[in-house]
């Protein structure tokens, strides 16, 4: 069976394919991908199915050698890739030989990139999954980010292989946005109007508590309309709560599924992969749009992913 050896692991490196939604009931938040576009057009490119396992790096990648030949493509943020000293590009598959290393240096935009290999990372399957659940040491592999020895498997190669890679258009259109859309929450009408305009009219900071469970901003302190404790209820993927400092907290793919703060939004399906690409000290900023308008957003998305994306 073909093998990728980890030589060095990197920052925090976990294998990860697109989650195991269904689970919230039994405590279980879906994990996935960070940045769950980056992966499905990463095992596009190697021609994968779309969920297919892979290798998420954080801020900083790792090196990895490879025992066979393999198909490879790296997607997400800019890492600086090269194989044996040589860079390649990003969103374009490409042929690595057996005994090539290849190295993932320090991210020169977002947070994080995909290691897509033809075949798929394999390890054994969690709830139907392959993602690596951080918070309760499930999954991927072994349930934690990778180390140094690490040797992990990769899934039967096709024949087929094209040298096509993502359009440049199409790269632009998905670029990761640091402006992110919004519903308004289950608890919105919960804080003062003054609150909910500075909300959207000021900047926030992404503080370096930030994770895969969630990420904590700071910025101008948001008040709801009465100290009073809410009961707990569920919570959703990209639900942005406000504990009582009034500092919110965007919460993300290994997130509670319970929670007793308001929540004054939430962030659109279409942007989630944007939430994925955040670094500490990033600024951004909300806009609020209607449910239609998510839900078309989020069609347009789709549809933008089911076309012809490959050039020559």
């Amino acid at each position: 069976m073909r093998e990728i050896r980890v030589e060095a692991p990197g920052l925090f490196t976990t294998v990860q394919d697109l989650g195991r939604p269904g689970f919230g009931t039994l405590g279980v938040s879906a994990s996935g991908a960070a940045d769950p576009i980056a992966l499905r057009l990463g095992n596009r490119l190697v021609g994968n199915r779309e969920n297919a396992a892979a290798l998420e790096m954080t801020l900083l990648g790792g090196t990895f050698l490879f025992s066979d030949e393999t198909i490879v493509a790296i997607t997400g943020s800019d890492f600086a890739p090269v194989l044996d000293g040589v860079p390649v590009s990003l969103w374009s598959p490409f042929r690595v030989t057996s005994r090539q290393r290849l190295q993932i240096g320090s991210t020169r935009t977002g947070a994080r990139c995909y290691l897509c290999v033809q075949g798929g990372v394999v390890v054994k399957p969690f709830l139907g999954s392959a993602s690596t659940h951080i918070l309760s040491g499930l999954g991927g592999l072994e349930g934690r980010a990778l180390r140094k020895g690490d040797i992990l498997s990769i899934g039967p190669q096709q024949l087929k292989f094209s040298r096509k890679k993502l359009a440049s258009h199409v790269i632009a259109q998905l670029a990761f946005r640091k402006k992110l859309r919004v519903t308004g929450g289950p608890q919105w009408e919960w804080f003062m109007v003054p609150s909910q305009e500075a909300f959207f009219r000021d900047v926030y900071r992404v503080t370096e508590e930030a994770n895969r469970m969630g990420l904590r901003l700071e910025g101008v302190a948001i008040t709801a309309r009465s100290a009073e404790p809410m009961i707990t209820e569920g919570v959703s993927l990209g639900a942005v709560q406000v504990p009582p400092g009034g500092q919110p907290i965007i919460l993300f793919v290994e997130q509670q599924t319970t929670g007793g703060y308001p929540k004054i939004a939430n962030i659109i399906s279409a942007d989630i992969a944007s939430v994925g690409q955040l670094r500490p000290r990033d600024e951004i900023r909300f806009e609020r749009v209607t449910m239609a308008e998510a839900r078309r957003l989020l069609m347009e998305q789709e549809g933008l992913l089911a076309s012809e994306m490959l050039e020559a």
